[in-house]
């Protein structure tokens, strides 16, 4: 069976395409400075998955969903919100923390992760979409990937590597509002993750973490870096 097919739209965004050929969209903002204008209209996503509810996790989640229907794995409230929006059926995998689901032939474990997680829409109002949550993936070949979103390092991450045994990491980098480096190493090492795949650094002048620094934190950890646009396999 194949590899896991993992294609970086910038910042949190990303493709998985799937060993079964699903393919799965995590954090959709397409309209972000680093995605490449050929990505920004998906010929098609089985499944959409959101880890948390500010606008540069959920940009493009509701054109994503109205055009394509994937199936939809989010916590309880945003996925509420997404069905409001004209999402069909968003709400059949509405889910929370410490939760498993399975869709279209792989599983998704909710986690913990330590971020906020409203919306900003209509100038000052802030809608509540339920918490900043991260999944660990089980792909149809068996392959498992911890895909954080955003987060901060947090202690409990010893707990989902030892419990979930995810083999690649897919981390937020850029420090300012989630982890820099030096607190992604740390996690890395509490996840036993020898692979790493960081997203989320780069998009913004605030964002500073690098790959390079993350690699000079994490000795004996596989960094992969891909361009915006360029697919790796895990």
């Amino acid at each position: 069976m194949p590899d896991v097919a993992f294609t970086w739209l910038g910042h949190g965004s990303y493709r998985l395409d799937s060993p079964g050929g699903k393919r799965i969209y995590f954090d959709p903002w397409l309209e972000n400075p680093k995605c490449p204008e050929s990505e920004r209209e998906p010929e098609r996503a089985d499944v959409m998955v959101l880890s948390h509810g500010h606008s540069d996790h959920v940009g493009s989640a509701v054109e994503l969903g109205r055009r394509h229907s994937p199936a939809v794995v989010a916590i309880f409230e945003l996925a509420n919100w997404l069905e409001a929006q004209g999402v069909e059926n968003a709400t059949a995998h509405g889910m929370n923390k410490g939760g498993t689901v399975e869709v279209e032939g792989i599983k998704f474990h909710m986690t913990h992760a330590l971020h906020s997680g409203g919306l900003i829409a209509n100038g000052d109002n802030i809608t509540y979409l339920g918490d900043a949550a991260g999944y660990v993936i089980e792909f149809e070949n068996g392959t498992s990937v911890y895909a954080a979103g955003d987060t901060a390092l947090f202690g409990d991450m010893e707990l989902i590597g030892r419990h979930l045994e995810p083999e690649v990491a897919i981390l937020p980098i850029g420090d300012h509002f989630t982890m820099g480096p030096r607190q992604a190493a740390a996690a890395l090492e509490l996840l036993g993750c020898r692979r790493c795949i960081p997203v989320h650094w780069g998009t913004f002048p605030l964002l500073t973490g690098t790959p390079e620094q993350l690699r000079e934190h994490a000795t004996g950890v596989e960094v992969l870096s891909p361009e915006p646009g360029e697919t790796v396999t895990v």
